[in-house]
């Protein structure tokens, strides 16, 4: 029998419901979403390959938070707060690029890539002032597989002069390591921390975040939404692996000979020692990444939340280094598939969204292939207190 966080399916789907209307149109839980999870829990901004290089850099906002995420010299990767600790200018208004140093566009203030202050013109004659005291705030930052995740918690200029490990012994506050300690080695077999990019699309689409984690969490709706992926990915094939807390989803099989991929061929070598090539993989990972897993390419969405019913989603496509440089890398194969699987997801999300902002709207029952999104909301609700 199918069980569901501890309890009997029969039992859990006779109470399971959707959210009350409030939690997708009010502000002030958006706002609460904003200070409760955005703000203290760890979250996707990018992956190691787009930092290359020492002194590449990109922007990433969080929580209304503008953060620099840049290498540095001796290839370590840093997160600080894109604020200059003269009179608080934002120090880079672009989205990434490569630099020696992160020089204030004010009154040139300069950081080294680690975050030290090195220069400070007219400083020196200042009674008292020390370049040492004034380093870039930093932001609690981690790796997972490669991708890059960051922490707001702890934040404030205590967190300039602090060490990574002094601020995990902090009250309260989890490491990056901990809190993946469920997954320890549960995908190695993709390889993700070596991949690299071939493509990121951004969709600005006008429903609430917390939809395309339900959206994504079940394939209730593919037979009618998704006709494609329906034709070789059954929607009833679905087995569930991890089934309540952050890390939800499983796997479904793909028919035999075939990917996912326009052609329906395998677009690019495999990504590893794939020990199933007709299974695909779909994880949602508490707050803002979806993880899905082919034997091909492993494709990410990151969610960021605009307003209760506005969410950029930001979507990845990663390859084998080594499937670049063969002639039968069709990356455009998959790319195409999903994009258009994303569209058709999206424009089902925008509906519901609508649909729940009608004063007729009232939570309705969750069926017995919707497992994963109550158990979603169950999460999210802890969370929120």
């Amino acid at each position: 029998m199918i069980t569901a966080f501890g309890k009997t399916a029969e039992t859990f789907y006779a109470r399971a419901k959707t959210l009350p209307q409030r939690y997708f149109v009010s502000p002030e839980i958006f706002a609460q979403e904003q200070e409760k999870i955005f703000s203290a829990q760890w979250v996707l901004v990018g992956h190691q390959s787009q930092l290359a290089e020492a002194g590449d850099y990109f922007v990433a906002e969080v929580a209304g938070e503008s953060l620099i995420i840049v290498r540095d010299k001796g290839g370590e990767l840093h997160g600080f707060y894109n604020v200059c600790r003269h009179r608080g200018t934002r120090l880079r208004e672009d989205r990434n690029g490569h630099l020696p140093a992160i020089q204030c566009p004010y009154h040139a203030w300069t950081y080294a890539l680690d975050g030290r202050l090195v220069g400070a013109p007219h400083m020196d004659d200042v009674p008292g002032f020390d370049k040492a005291d004034y380093s870039l705030h930093r932001v609690n930052l981690g790796l997972w597989e490669g991708f890059i995740f960051v922490n707001l918690a702890e934040a404030g200029a205590l967190t300039s002069i602090l060490s990574q490990s002094e601020r995990r012994q902090q009250d309260g506050f989890v490491s990056l390591e901990d809190w993946f300690a469920p997954l320890n080695g549960k995908f190695s077999h993709w390889n993700m921390s070596m991949l690299q990019p071939a493509k990121r699309s951004e969709y600005d689409v006008r429903a609430n975040w917390k939809l395309m984690f339900e959206n994504y969490s079940e394939c209730y709706h593919c037979p009618g939404v998704h006709p494609q992926l329906q034709k070789v990915s059954p929607y009833d094939s679905a087995e569930n692996d991890l089934t309540e807390g952050p890390f939800l989803g499983g796997f479904m099989k793909i028919n035999p000979g075939k990917s996912l991929t326009m052609s329906g061929n395998a677009c690019a070598a495999f990504v590893g020692k794939i020990e199933n090539l007709q299974q695909v993989f779909y994880y949602s990972i508490f707050p803002n990444m979806l993880l899905s897993l082919h034997p091909e390419y492993v494709m990410v969405h990151q969610l960021w939340p605009q307003s209760p019913e506005r969410t950029l989603m930001v979507c990845d496509w990663f390859f084998h280094p080594d499937a670049f440089g063969r002639k039968d890398f069709r990356p455009e194969d998959a790319i195409e598939f999903w994009d258009m699987t994303n569209k058709q997801d999206w424009h089902v999300c925008e509906l519901s969204q609508q649909g729940i902002s009608s004063r007729a709207y009232e939570p309705g029952p969750y069926s017995c292939r919707e497992s994963i999104p109550a158990a979603w909301d169950e999460y999210y609700l802890g969370q929120m207190g």
